[in-house]
């Protein structure tokens, strides 16, 4: 089902709260820390814009500084569809170029004013050394 103009998911949400999963251990942790900020934008033409990044991130100084920033944030767009439980995004531009041209599924409930997400298990290219990992992800709308 392609997005519609009458979805609830339809807006923008604000980051809350963002936890990672690890399969083999069940450890969880928070990659980008305890106050990470971000939004995820979702028009009626089924457009998606998520971007998501660590707390304290600061200027860069050198060359290793900007690259460090690389794994300290999450960004990508593209056309959208809804299916059931899950949106599906068809990736065209993202901070990690392994991302275009692939499809990313997230599941989701809405409950009131939260958006509540998990990802399929997956290796996350911002720490491939944890194995399958899934992101939690909760987010508020924007009023």
């Amino acid at each position: 089902m392609k997005a519609t103009n009458d979805s609830p998911i339809h807006g923008a949400w604000k980051l809350l709260t963002y936890v990672v999963e690890v399969q083999a251990t069940a450890e969880s942790f928070a990659p980008m820390g305890n106050n990470p900020s971000g939004y995820v934008i979702f028009t009626p033409e089924g457009r998606l814009s998520f971007t998501l990044s660590a707390a304290g991130r600061r200027s860069p100084r050198s060359v290793d500084d900007s690259a460090a920033l690389l794994s300290s944030m999450i960004a990508y767009t593209g056309s959208y569809r809804l299916e059931g439980d899950r949106w599906i995004t068809q990736v065209d531009v993202a901070w990690n170029p392994a991302w275009v041209g692939t499809e990313q599924t997230r599941f989701f409930v809405i409950e009131g004013d939260q958006l509540l997400v998990r990802t399929p298990w997956r290796v996350m290219p911002n720490w491939p050394e944890k194995g399958l990992t899934r992101s939690i992800v909760t987010f508020q709308r924007c009023t």
